[in-house]
């Protein structure tokens, strides 16, 4: 994994984190970036906005019609209800990756009645499927014509939000798969590729886009847009590195949050927009960043696990897996504990107050997907091809299940199943003299209980 990160991509992040020796591992506040575009005003300050603590398994504050990549604006891919069966087997499966890319692929995700699951591949086609697996219908995007589509879908009121690699964010009828609008990449200033997963608050979309050179403004932009038209509403260009995290939003603490290549964690204040800090690691950040209680857990490359305070981004502990961290980590608020995965192979589970390390296990390959924790199972896909659920409470293997390629989506169960995705298996793609083949696409798997 350490290989894909190109020379002028290390070189970009080493002349910044130069620029910012003079004040460390620190918290430091930015000023310039941030604009507002012209037409329809977006009221940042929204008065009427509550900070209240809501309850963690909440998928979004008071609005059942609304389900999104990790379960919730807080990204804790925290699923209370759900129940991992004892054993498990495949109850259907659909090919739909085929490119070699590494970022991680896309997750199915279930619409708020749990009736449809909308699954993105990486060849830039979005399917609609049924629990069981008939096919709804299937779109094309102008994501095929590049890296496809690796951010999981926003859904809200019946209208799925779809971010691409070509640049442009789509919104489709669930219902229908007919297209409601497309943003495209010129209305984005150019984007090349939007790789996060959308979040969304009160009629806006937060995304993160990435633009052709890590070394030049921009490389990176947030962005907030209508959910009801695409328009774009607000911006900031202050993010480097062809940024990779998603959003988080945190009501409690009135923040919002991601990371970019440039190994620097940003944070903005909620939902004024205004900049609040910014923090340095020592290498990428592609995970997206969870938040609880009042802090942000934040991997690294650099082979650190960070935990922030989400006031002012001052560093309250961390700790050293010793290989690149890329993977979504997983949170269980009622515990208090953190699951991150490492490309040291290991799930290593850790208290949020202090750091502690509870346990670890061996999954077989590097860990660099989304870890997903229910009531007593911790959901893990790994690069050697199998889907784990270990025992939360102690690390055991309750059961793993093989597939053809590297498991690297969100495992996302539901109503008794558990969906996700894989790569595809390729053969050729790390070898610059032979070609790329497809030996077998990546699927798309529903497991059930087993019979």
């Amino acid at each position: 994994m350490s290989g894909s990160n190109d020379d002028e991509r290390t070189g970009r992040r080493t002349s910044r984190r130069r620029l910012l020796q003079g004040v460390g591992l620190a918290a430091t506040v930015g000023l310039a970036g941030c604009t507002s575009l012209p037409g329809r005003g977006y009221d940042r300050t929204q008065d009427d906005f509550d900070p209240k603590s809501l309850p963690y398994d909440e998928t979004y504050p008071d609005d059942d019609g609304v389900t999104m990549f990790r379960e919730g604006t807080r990204r804790l891919g925290y699923y209370p209800d759900a129940v991992v069966p004892e054993s498990v087997e495949k109850e259907w499966s659909m090919p739909i990756n085929e490119i070699g890319h590494t970022a991680a692929k896309a997750s199915p995700r279930p619409t708020p009645d749990g009736e449809t699951l909308i699954i993105p591949s990486d060849t830039g086609k979005v399917h609609a499927v049924r629990p069981d697996g008939e096919q709804l219908w299937t779109v094309e995007t102008g994501a095929a014509r590049s890296l496809g589509i690796h951010g999981t879908p926003l859904i809200v009121d019946g209208t799925a939000y779809i971010s691409g690699y070509d640049g442009a964010m789509y919104a489709f009828d669930v219902a229908t798969g007919e297209r409601v609008w497309k943003t495209s990449n010129w209305r984005l200033r150019g984007a090349i590729a939007i790789g996060s997963s959308p979040v969304y608050w009160d009629g806006v979309i937060y995304v993160v886009a990435e633009y052709n050179y890590p070394w030049q403004e921009p490389s990176g932009t947030a962005w907030a847009l209508d959910a009801e038209t695409g328009r774009p509403l607000w911006h900031d260009d202050r993010l480097w590195g062809m940024p990779h995290p998603s959003f988080a939003i945190d009501p409690a603490t009135e923040r919002i949050i991601t990371g970019s290549n440039d190994g620097v964690c940003y944070c903005w204040e909620f939902p004024s927009l205004d900049f609040a800090w910014e923090f340095q690691t020592g290498a990428e950040i592609k995970g997206t960043i969870p938040t609880y209680e009042g802090k942000a857990f934040v991997g690294s490359w650099d082979g650190y696990f960070y935990c922030l305070n989400l006031e002012d981004g001052s560093q309250e502990w961390s700790f050293e897996t010793g290989d690149i961290i890329m993977s979504n980590p997983g949170i269980d608020p009622d515990s208090g504990v953190v699951y991150v995965g490492s490309d040291d192979r290991h799930v290593h589970a850790l208290d949020t107050e202090t750091g502690e390390e509870l346990w670890s296990r061996n999954v077989g390959g590097h860990v660099i997907g989304s870890l997903s924790v229910t009531s007593e199972s911790v959901l893990v896909g790994s690069y050697d091809t199998h889907l784990y659920a270990l025992k939360k409470d102690t690390g055991a293997v309750r059961w793993r299940v093989p597939n053809n390629g590297h498991v690297t989506s969100e495992a996302v169960p539901h109503d008794g199943r558990i969906y996700y995705a894989e790569r595809a298996d390729l053969s050729g793609y790390w070898s610059d003299d032979s070609e790329t083949v497809v030996e077998t696409p990546g699927h798309a798997y529903c497991l059930g209980p087993e019979s």
